[in-house]
């Protein structure tokens, strides 16, 4: 279906064609239309128009106002203080547009225009080591923008750059040749990820132990690393065991975050091994990297340490060795030129900004991006603990991720059987319930925070049943469904010749809002803006319940039908809202 025209363009439209007909010296003039609290709209543009043709703003916008023709959408236009328009829109107008919107399986939301192909960097675990509270918002921010980003009609390729390379993996797997039982399982069929974590961190803790006293441990690993580099068969074998069970460990933590991993979309450091003397002999020749005291560089005029020498990106280290910079600026050619990605998103830690201003400016230099090619850092702030610090465990250790999502699940699951007062669900559903709202309730803190931002890891407030909660939106959806099911065989139906009440104009009016807010959260990145949208889309719906009875035996069939037909696009429009952000809506709560 094509897409729906919003309430907004629709009025933004009519304007503009009045502005023309009552002002044609003006040439093409933009109405500056914007939400109002005063009326539905106000129009601000006539102001500058009568600064350019040196006119009364008041009386340029009583003769604008005279040139819109009769219609069934503009309701009344009244000029306000300098030359402002206030804007009313008729009820009709309001529910003819919802109901367009509630035809389309979309909502009405139009694929985007310009749609591309667009690579994203999310989730990016490393091999080996235990997942942490600091893995957890390029996860949830990440998947969250490939859903939206798809939607809008957006070729997305997942790309989960993890961390399976490097020195310490000579450690590793020079401990596993001499230890050869470290890493097998105990008995035969599936292994937990509990299970294939605590394993890589037993040989973990006792590879370092040895490393650390054992000098001929250490050169032994030495050389394993020199191996592992130059692709010797016994080496990669064993440091794919690594990387395996590590894999086993990784999704089962995404599983319990409600997240899709696919193995084609693991593409760690390794993966470019092949491209980075490539990489270095195309930024030497080209005179993007130059060599400096034995090392390969790139320098900046802006980029300067704290004595005020330039700093560098080192591409290749002295001892010949590559740094991150290599492998980084190898994916960015992979990405471009093999996978043909126009865009480039890294949702990778704001403290990395600098690191990737450089690679995105070398990359620049080199042609492999341009104007027609742009990458970006969706940066991302700390999670700190409820106490404003950062997040550490009692004995100030690092949080580890699997524990954080035990204690909220177990947490909302506490909450969902409270609630459920009259016994109506069965253990397994309060089980799935707790699941899905506590699960929920972490996703949302993340993303209703601006991700830039820091934000506080509060579990009391993240379900909590009052407030900007993932909690208080699914029980909002809940609501409407036992609503629709008391309704029994009465149908919503849009009745656009009823007059509206305030709570319901402003519920409508909200809904129309949906498709401008996913294609404004599209283009520049910020899943925070849609989270608000529905929050505030909840809040509208709660007023409504204040103020309009639904199935009342006082209101006329259509009017219970029209109200069926508000909070039944409210529920869809609430499902594929928080579908978006990775979060899942129960029918019954």
């Amino acid at each position: 279906m094509a897409s729906v025209p919003s309430l907004a363009s629709n009025v933004q439209q009519r304007l503009a064609d009045a502005l023309s007909a009552a002002l044609p010296e003006a040439g093409p003039a933009d109405p500056l239309l914007r939400r109002s609290d005063r009326a539905d709209f106000q129009a601000n543009g006539i102001l500058a128009l009568a600064k350019k043709l040196k006119g009364n703003p008041r009386e340029l916008a009583a003769k604008v106002v005279e040139s819109i023709p009769a219609n069934d959408v503009l309701k009344e236009i009244e000029v306000s203080g300098p030359g402002f328009l206030n804007i009313t829109l008729t009820d009709q107008a309001i529910v003819e547009t919802l109901a367009a919107r509630a035809a389309d399986e979309r909502l009405g939301v139009p694929y985007a225009e310009n749609a591309g192909t667009t690579v994203i960097d999310y989730a990016q675990p490393n091999v080996a080591k235990e997942m942490h509270v600091g893995h957890l918002r390029s996860a949830v921010i990440g998947a969250a923008m490939v859903e939206i980003l798809e939607f809008t009609g957006e070729k997305v390729i997942r790309r989960h750059h993890i961390g399976d390379w490097g020195t310490q993996f000579g450690m590793l797997i020079q401990y596993l040749i001499e230890h050869p039982h470290e890493l097998d399982h105990q008995r035969d069929g599936e292994v937990s990820g509990e299970e294939a974590m605590s394993s890589l961190n037993r040989l973990y803790k006792s590879s370092r132990a040895f490393f650390d006293s054992d000098e001929e441990f250490k050169a032994r690993s030495r050389d394993r690393v020199v191996a592992l580099q130059s692709g010797e068969p016994e080496t990669l074998a064993l440091w794919q065991r690594f990387v395996d069970e590590s894999k086993i460990y990784f999704y089962s933590v995404f599983d319990k975050l409600d997240m899709e991993i696919h193995d084609p979309d693991v593409v760690g450091e390794s993966g470019y091994n092949e491209m980075l003397d490539d990489t270095c002999r195309l930024l030497e020749e080209s005179g993007v990297a130059v060599r400096s005291e034995g090392a390969l560089c790139v320098f900046f005029d802006d980029v300067k340490g704290p004595d005020g020498n330039p700093t560098p990106l080192i591409v290749k280290k002295s001892n010949g060795g590559y740094g991150y910079a290599a492998t980084d600026l190898s994916a960015i050619r992979d990405r471009v030129q093999i996978l043909g990605a126009d865009t480039l998103v890294y949702v990778v830690d704001a403290r990395q900004a600098l690191h990737f201003k450089m690679v995105f400016e070398t990359a620049r230099r080199a042609g492999w991006l341009n104007d027609e090619v742009k990458a970006v850092q969706l940066a991302f702030g700390t999670v700190l603990g409820a106490d404003g610090k950062p997040f550490k465990t009692r004995e100030g250790e690092t949080v580890r991720l699997v524990d954080l999502l035990d204690e909220a699940v177990q947490h909302a699951t506490g909450v969902v059987r409270e609630k459920d007062a009259r016994k109506e669900l069965t253990e397994a559903e309060i089980a799935e319930r707790g699941e899905q709202v506590g699960i929920g309730a972490i996703k949302y803190a993340d993303l209703s925070t601006s991700a830039v931002r820091d934000y506080r890891f509060d579990l009391d407030q993240m379900v909590s049943l009052n407030g900007d909660t993932s909690v208080y939106l699914q029980y909002a959806y809940a609501r409407i469904q036992s609503i629709k099911r008391k309704a029994g065989d009465v149908r919503p139906a849009a009745h656009p010749e009823l007059p509206l009440a305030p709570a319901e104009r402003a519920l409508g009016l909200h809904l129309d809002r949906f498709a401008e807010t996913v294609a404004e959260v599209a283009e520049a990145y910020e899943p925070h803006k849609l989270a608000a949208y529905l929050y505030q889309l909840a809040s509208h719906l709660t007023k409504f319940y204040d103020q309009c009875q639904v199935l009342s035996a006082d209101n006329p069939a259509e009017v219970v039908e029209n109200r069926l037909f508000l909070i039944d696009l409210t529920a869809r429009t609430l499902h594929q809202g928080m579908a978006l952000l990775g979060i899942r809506t129960p029918e019954r709560l």
